[in-house]
């Protein structure tokens, strides 16, 4: 059936925003306390937060559930990492933290990617890694954990720079992308690696599902998190699955009357976009809550944001992250935050936490167009930037001059 076809039924523009909210943890109110088993929750429902080293206000995945719940605190996820070991950290689309109980399937991906990831790696790291693998393993088994700057060639810092690896530290990547290690905690930003059975509980620690098994919970997982979508973004939720493998697993679903094809409108009010979504999110419809209606800060790795094109669809809202555009070059700037304000993306901000003076400096806000600056938006968003002194520590929001572009 193609769109445009009247027996398809139908998810109106308002109501696909609130299901992304909905699978994101964007509708509940961002005041209510959170304590440790709803984190864990939190990020179960999410599937996982994405980790990054820039550090322009806050980490990536401590600004991520800060911008869903204004009481999370970043001691919260280094307990459910590192005593409790709720959580574990791998690879996902990206570098990502994950729920331990998903550990049985990154152990199936672990053998499906060793071979791949070994051949890329050849052509994009030094050569002669693989010569370091045996040696980097027993070195951790015999020492316990261990960090790059541990090993003798690590003592000084590539030419290349950060993304230069020395052959040890490419050997533990590849260990630990392989499942081989697993990163027991951090110091700083720099991981800790050390035996996955000394890291990961032991009832986590179960053989992998077989290659079918692995496939549908894929598949499933990820569409319960998406709440509609194509066979392609099915597959790239957990960037584990070539698009072909979901692509039969969405038509074997259709075929035994387990997924349904639903139109979604986008905000052009062009052709609807034909999807996929289990029969019972039909019911869910008429019943969505309103979002809250703040104002919020999001991450440019929030998962809302990551899928550039159904951002634009869905939401009307292009953006890109301008970190490697030139500066002359950029449209706004270096490191530049959506602004979310119930269910709609109302502008950018282009912040920094200056450590040295203790201040969490505003340089730019854009409003989208539509969007009027409104006293009551401003106080909104002074609010916002309120919670963010808070919450990175700073000691006080300044403003340059000609801060509302």
């Amino acid at each position: 059936m193609a769109a445009g076809d009247k027996t398809l039924p139908r998810i109106t523009n308002r109501q696909a925003r609130r299901l992304l909210l909905a699978a994101q943890g964007l509708m509940e109110h961002p005041g209510r306390k959170l304590d440790q088993p709803g984190l864990l929750a939190l990020i179960e429902q999410m599937g996982f937060v994405q980790v990054d080293s820039i550090n322009t206000v806050e980490r990536a995945h401590h600004q991520i559930l800060f911008a869903r719940n204004q009481t999370y605190r970043q001691k919260q996820l280094t307990r459910l990492l590192e005593r409790d070991r709720a959580l574990f950290e791998n690879w996902t689309h990206d570098a990502s933290i994950i729920p331990s109980a998903f550990y049985p399937f990154w152990q199936r991906r672990f053998a499906r990617e060793s071979e791949a990831l070994a051949a890329r790696w050849r052509k994009w790291r030094r050569e002669g890694f693989e010569d370091y693998l045996e040696h980097v393993l027993q070195r951790v088994t015999d020492e316990g954990p261990l960090m790059a700057r541990d090993f003798g060639e690590e003592g000084s810092k590539p030419k290349g720079g950060w993304w230069d690896w020395h052959p040890e530290k490419t050997a533990l990547e590849y260990l630990w992308r392989t499942g081989q290690l697993a990163v027991a905690r951090r110091e700083g930003f720099q991981k800790v690696y050390d035996l996955p059975e000394r890291v990961v509980p032991p009832e986590h620690l179960q053989p992998p599902p077989d290659p079918a098994a692995f496939t549908d919970w894929k598949c499933r997982s990820a569409l319960q998190r998406l709440h509609f979508g194509t066979s392609g973004e099915i597959a790239a939720f957990w960037g584990a699955l070539a698009a072909d493998e979901a692509a039969r697993w969405c038509k074997k679903a259709l075929a035994k009357g387990e997924l349904v094809q639903v139109e979604v409108e986008g905000t052009d009010g062009g052709k609807p976009r034909v999807c996929l979504a289990f029969p019972d999110l039909l019911d869910r419809l008429d019943g969505l809550a309103d979002p809250p209606a703040r104002l919020r800060v999001l991450s440019p790795f929030d998962p809302l944001i990551r899928d550039r094109q159904r951002l634009e669809r869905v939401f009307g809202f292009t953006y890109r992250i301008e970190v490697f555009v030139p500066e002359a070059k950029r449209q706004y700037g270096y490191y530049v935050f959506p602004l979310l304000e119930g269910e709609r993306m109302v502008g950018r901000i282009d912040m920094k936490h200056d450590r040295a003076t203790g201040t969490l400096g505003v340089k730019a806000v854009w409003w989208e167009a539509g969007i009027k600056p409104s006293k009551g938006r401003v106080g909104a968003l002074e609010a916002e930037l309120e919670r963010q002194r808070r919450f990175t520590k700073a000691e006080r929001v300044n403003f340059d001059d000609g801060w509302q572009r």
